[in-house]
């Protein structure tokens, strides 16, 4: 029986998502395995490279199934806003162990511009490399179905960060074809170079997008000003100020203060509350909300007055 997204149960969701979590690991160990073949027999730093990439995605894939679950774990007494940004802590994890392997293969592709090794058996490495792209390709076709059954944002994540693996292993296959065709050995240590490159700076973006999450910084632009779109569009707001937001970990926090007409009874102003916040949770699901309601016109020392938001340089 097909699935269908308007019919999927909790459990067929689930499902889904813990088969291709596994599919993700199954293949980031497969691939690791093979790859390790291949560098040995052919002596490829190109080849070594993507197999050490292979290893940080084992790694990866391990670390955030833990972190999923422990995540998705509810609120407790000592943690009140839950566990999501357990996969923050992972990540920057992850970052750290991807810049290490980033940094050896620098090291080892210097090494070798001094000292050249010769690259032997390039076609075996084109057949490995060939299997690696042509699973990677079928594993994101898969993530991308469970993604739009589920919207799962971390399936969607995963199959984005293979989706690089794809060109990381294109750039692999046209290096060995060059080293074979033109016999030009350099060729291969600069597209490892390449690849060091790719994951080092992967590292720094995804420890900076974890550093923000851990350090509250605020989201985007594009969210606050929706956000108050969605207050001023009640007709009983008078106004909306002190506006903070932050990712707790997978959901979204909100907080500021509503401007309401001051003759209103605490009743009315706490039904015209709830009504704003059943709207902001209509546009962004299981997010936490605090408002704190204000009369109109009140004279107090504000947050927006104290804090300017920077200019950025064209």
């Amino acid at each position: 029986m097909s699935l269908n997204k308007k019919y999927l149960t909790k459990e067929q969701s689930d499902r889904l998502k813990k088969n291709a979590t596994a599919a993700s690991v199954s293949l980031a160990v497969g691939l690791c395995l093979l790859k390790a073949f291949g560098a040995l027999y052919t002596g490829s730093l190109a080849v070594l490279s993507s197999m050490i990439d292979s290893v940080t995605d084992i790694f990866a894939s391990s670390v955030t199934v833990i972190a999923v679950r422990f995540s998705s774990l509810p609120e407790s007494y000592y943690y009140r806003y839950g566990y999501g940004k357990a996969e923050s802590l992972s990540a920057l994890l992850q970052s750290a162990f991807i810049a290490g392997s980033g940094i050896f293969i620098l090291y080892d592709g210097i090494n070798r511009l001094f000292h050249p090794r010769p690259i032997e058996q390039t076609t075996v490495g084109l057949i490995i490399m060939g299997v690696s792209l042509f699973a990677t390709l079928a594993l994101i076709s898969y993530q991308r179905y469970v993604t739009r059954m589920t919207e799962s944002q971390a399936i969607s994540a995963d199959s984005a960060h293979y989706m690089v693996d794809v060109m990381t292993n294109l750039s692999i296959i046209i290096s060995l074809i060059v080293v074979s065709v033109f016999n030009i050995s350099w060729f291969d240590t600069l597209t490892a170079l390449g690849v060091s490159g790719y994951l080092l700076f992967n590292a720094y973006k995804i420890a900076g997008d974890a550093v923000k999450t851990l350090m509250d910084a605020e989201l985007d632009d594009d969210i606050r000003r929706n956000i108050k779109k969605i207050v001023m569009e009640c007709p009983f707001s008078k106004g909306i100020h002190d506006l903070r937001t932050r990712d707790l970990g997978g959901r979204y926090m909100f907080e500021f203060h509503l401007e309401l007409d001051g003759e209103l009874s605490l009743a009315a102003a706490h039904d015209m509350t709830e009504l704003v916040e059943d709207n902001l949770q209509d546009e962004y699901p299981n997010s936490v909300i605090i408002i704190h309601q204000d009369p109109v016109g009140i004279k107090e020392e504000r947050l927006d007055n104290k804090i300017r938001k920077p200019i950025k340089k064209s």
